[in-house]
């Protein structure tokens, strides 16, 4: 399954969703891409719209190689891959990554907590997951604020990473779990880089719900 874009993504998870619009759910997404397919989601459902932030933690020989992810409020996974690495290297990457955490709730949230989320329908979602890392995090933040239902939603994802949500999270949505996976973006024929301002101009319209 390829999605044209983003939006197309979301459409396609929304109506996947649309049963949890009785239960007055509230969306979390993980920026950047996922606010996209999170203002879709939320649109339809007649949900608010907030963004929740992890942050993966990069390996020291390959950046774009995760070995965990850490989210705010101080949830954190470690994948097998950190296993070898230095604690002092965790660390440090740690602290860099809380640093851009802080950076990004400034920025998308003006420094906000998130709303209160005890007892709601909370669907935490991205443009599509990898490891599921990062998502996991967030989930696990998420979580720690007690949502009577928390559901993980991606529009795709390998099938490993979906078994690993499963045990995180009480329902997953996923649209699409190929045998064949590289990257995200392999599913997107338009996976254009989404920047600070239109996340917040997608949120500003997604909390007005």
């Amino acid at each position: 399954m390829v999605f044209t874009d983003r939006r197309d993504a979301g459409r396609h998870l929304a109506a996947a969703l649309d049963h949890l619009r009785d239960q007055d759910p509230v969306v979390l997404a993980v920026p950047r891409g996922g606010v996209v397919v999170g203002r879709e989601v939320a649109e339809r459902l007649g949900a608010p719209l907030e963004v929740i932030v992890p942050r993966k933690l990069r390996a020291p020989y390959n950046p774009e190689l995760a070995i965990g992810a850490v989210a705010e409020g101080g949830a954190a996974v470690l994948d097998e891959m950190s296993h070898g690495v230095s604690a002092a290297y965790l660390e440090q990457e740690t602290e860099a990554q809380r640093a851009e955490i802080a950076r990004r709730v400034k920025a998308y949230r003006g420094g906000r907590p998130l709303p209160s989320l005890a007892g709601r329908t909370v669907i935490v979602l991205d443009d599509g997951i990898a490891t599921g890392a990062t998502l996991i995090a967030a989930l696990r933040a998420v979580r720690a604020m007690g949502p009577a239902h928390l559901v993980a939603a991606v529009p795709v994802a390998p099938s490993e990473s979906v078994a690993r949500m499963a045990r995180e999270a009480d329902e997953v949505v996923c649209l699409s779990a190929p045998e064949f996976f590289q990257a995200v973006g392999q599913f997107y024929e338009d996976f254009t880089q989404v920047d600070d301002a239109e996340v917040v101009a997608l949120l500003s319209e997604g909390r007005q719900k």
